[in-house]
């Protein structure tokens, strides 16, 4: 797919999914501009896409500062003169928002859960307002955000992740809405709800010390039909898609990318 004519940021692009995003959507033809808290890691992003001999960008900034997001959008239009799709991938989890097996929801810390979501709804949610903006000023603009299988079914543990990401499929449909219908076909907000890929945030919760499948990895694979983990890198061609013109009629969707796991009843 030609993404040539693209101007592309994403939000977590130093992470895991983010990074493999944004290294397939520059080999693609886009010009990337990643951005998170940790410069060196933005850094390793885009100078592999400069050395794949892609055009790539980086900007240290936080989702969950509004001034930082607006210093982001004008560095990219600076540089680039425009853009095109903005892709929120950065989010994650923390120990206090998780319920252990050896506990109940009641020693759930309050405190936790409200950082989780902060991060993965508020940090969806900024980012989106400055960006949608410009795209309304244009005409024209895509939104990809990234939900998750847990905001589709109770998964256990993770109470906090779980309602964040919930949240964001209903605002991925309301912005979806709300921005065609007062500022046109042209703007178009969508998800990607990723099913299970072992990345830095969740490996130590889904393998042993030495490379083994811990049991709860062992019922994840249980209840996926392909009877595996996803690599990142499967998640570039809907990433691709949905940034495309060839997505031009696809608004408010949540699309699983999950090997089966949403479709499977466990019989």
């Amino acid at each position: 797919m030609d993404l040539s004519n693209k101007v592309i940021v994403i939000t977590g692009g130093g992470g895991t999914l983010g990074g493999a995003m944004a290294i397939g959507l520059a080999a693609a033809g886009a010009s990337v501009v990643v951005t998170g808290r940790t410069l060196s890691k933005l850094e390793a992003v885009r100078d592999q896409i400069i050395a794949q001999g892609g055009q790539a960008a980086c900007k240290v900034g936080d989702v969950l500062e509004e001034a930082s997001m607006k210093a982001l959008l004008q560095f990219v239009q600076e540089t680039y003169g425009r853009v095109d799709v903005l892709i929120n991938a950065a989010g994650g989890n923390m120990a206090g928002a998780t319920i252990r097996s050896d506990q109940t929801v009641f020693e759930l810390s309050l405190e936790a859960f409200d950082q989780v979501h902060q991060l993965n709804l508020n940090g969806t949610v900024i980012p989106t307002l400055v960006f949608a903006k410009a795209f309304a000023e244009r005409g024209q603009g895509s939104v990809i955000n990234i939900s998750s299988m847990a905001a589709q079914q109770a998964i256990t543990r993770i109470v906090g992740y779980s309602a964040s990401k919930a949240a964001i499929d209903n605002f991925t449909r309301w912005m979806a809405v709300e921005m065609a219908l007062k500022f046109g076909e042209g703007i178009r907000v969508n998800a990607i709800a990723p099913g299970f890929f072992v990345g830095e945030q969740n490996r130590r919760l889904l393998t042993n010390e030495d490379g083994t499948y811990t049991e709860r990895a062992q019922t994840i694979i249980a209840q996926t039909p392909m009877k595996r983990f996803g690599a990142p890198e499967e998640l570039v061609g809907i990433a691709q898609w949905l940034s495309s013109d060839s997505a031009s009629f696809v608004t408010g969707t949540v699309i699983a990318v999950d090997g089966g796991f949403s479709a499977f009843s466990g019989v």
